[in-house]
């Protein structure tokens, strides 16, 4: 059955909705970026670039630190470990050169670590490194805070024979994702006795995308996330070359396997993206963005769990790894919308605001769109061939949706392709609402820049009311 087809353009959209550059970060990194990460508490962001990553403050718009030294070719990702005390911080890294590396940042622990504090001490430390850097990229302080404090390289992840693309920690920060060129997906637990113990032991080696592996996400800790889940309550997803999507669970056995094949895209699957706040309860449904210019929605069917033990030298319809008497988990998911077709090239990555609830898309051909999620049909009145049953099972389908196109930037960083677009609090000077106020910040072939989407009034009084 044939996915619901491309929405077409609102013939509404507003013109008070808009995208407005802000102040762009300093310094400039004048070189091809790839992803920009905020820290999931604190004002702070990653970039991953050249052979090394740049912290950036929030507060500031400016360096904070930089992590350099600890790979031989290009940082491809960057992930924040989840979990810390506010004066710890801990990022991974991952590398063409095929490795993943651990890096640790201590502050001071007995100063105050309060958040109106720590937003103090970033915004001194950020303009520390603005009055202490010329453009030089062999200032002795490049790999440091305003505070002299280094960025320890702690430890190294090997496994991975190619490029590693894309890496996230599980919302408890006990696992770590890797993907990488070589078709694979690597979980690595922390098994380390405190916050400072790096030990890592390999728990899993997924091998059945038949592609080069682009991207992992990690369901968020949401309410209703477990709600009728009689195993792993972590929920991994991956996006590969081979055009698919895999979701991932733990079985009760320990072994990791697929209980999900997302298919209906027609080019490589470049990422995925969680919805960060369900409504109503529901399991979080899951955006993921393509090679053919599309951006699907799609949903974890309601009903029974699916338990089925496939026998003998059988193969497992998920993954075609054979299987000896064991329990395969399923889990039916649908594509419930196709959000307006915007680009007309490769959609490099989407970001689902918690907040506003807005999506913003970009890649290759430079424009970002914002989309906003206009209504929901039953199923009753849908079409059947819209609900595709990606695992051929019965049971009830979720309500198909419809989405709106709000505004377009084109030429978001002239003529340089956008590799990454991310929603960050608003925590600078020229914010009314700091903390609570909203940003973009896209990443691109020429360096990291930040704008504020504009909304109309009905809108703004709700998010931030």
């Amino acid at each position: 059955m044939a996915p619901p087809p491309p929405s077409e353009p609102s013939s509404s959209t507003s013109p008070s909705v808009k995208i407005l550059p802000l102040r762009p970060f300093q310094p400039d990194l004048h070189e091809r970026a790839w992803a920009s990460v905020p820290h999931p508490t604190l004002p702070l962001l990653a970039t991953a670039h050249s052979k090394s990553a740049t912290v950036f403050s929030l507060a500031t718009l400016s360096s904070h630190s930089a992590l350099t030294g600890g790979h031989t070719r290009s940082v491809r990702s960057v992930a924040w470990k989840p979990g810390l005390p506010p004066h710890k911080l801990c990022l991974v890294t991952g590398s063409f050169d095929s490795t993943a590396g651990l890096w640790r940042w201590d502050g001071d622990a007995a100063g105050d670590v309060d958040g109106p504090a720590l937003e103090t001490e970033v915004t001194a430390s950020g303009a520390a490194r603005g009055a202490g850097r010329d453009g030089d990229d062999d200032d002795d302080d490049s790999d440091r805070g305003g505070d002299g404090k280094d960025w320890e390289f702690t430890l190294v992840l090997e496994g991975h024979d190619s490029e590693i693309k894309s890496c996230a920690f599980s919302p408890s920060g006990a696992y770590l994702a890797t993907c990488s060129r070589d078709k694979s997906v690597w979980i690595w637990e922390d098994i380390g006795t405190s916050d400072d113990d790096d030990e890592w032991e390999t728990v899993a080696v997924l091998n059945e995308h038949e592609g080069d592996v682009k991207a992992v996400a990690w369901c968020p800790d949401v309410p209703g996330r477990n709600a009728r889940r009689r195993f792993s309550p972590d929920v991994l997803a991956s996006a590969s070359y081979d055009n698919t999507v895999r979701i991932w669970r733990e079985d009760g056995d320990g072994e990791w396997v697929c209980v999900a094949v997302l298919e209906g895209h027609g080019g490589t699957v470049w990422g995925i993206q969680w919805e960060p706040r369900p409504a109503d309860g529901r399991f979080p449904r899951l955006l993921s963005f393509s090679a053919d210019n599309t951006i699907r929605v799609w949903a974890l069917k309601d009903g029974p769990e699916n338990d089925e033990v496939v026998g003998g030298a059988g193969r497992s319809a998920l993954g075609g790894i054979p299987n000896t008497m064991r329990r395969s988990l399923r889990e039916d998911w649908t594509c419930t919308a196709v959000l307006p077709q915007v680009h007309n090239r490769d959609i490099y990555a989407v970001a689902w605001s918690g907040d506003s609830g807005l999506v913003a898309s970009t890649g290759s051909d430079g424009i970002v769109a914002l989309y906003r999620e206009a209504g929901e049909q039953s199923a009753a009145d849908t079409p059947q061939e819209d609900h595709p049953m990606t695992n051929g099972q019965d049971g009830a389908v979720p309500s198909t949706t419809s989405w709106e196109l709000l505004t377009t930037l084109p030429g978001a960083h002239g003529p340089y392709e956008v590799n990454h677009v991310t929603w960050c609090k608003r925590y600078d000077a020229g914010s009314t609402r700091r903390g609570e106020e909203e940003m973009l910040v896209t990443t691109g072939d020429d360096g990291v820049r930040a704008a504020l989407s504009l909304l109309a009034g009905e809108y703004i009084s709700s998010i931030y009311s």
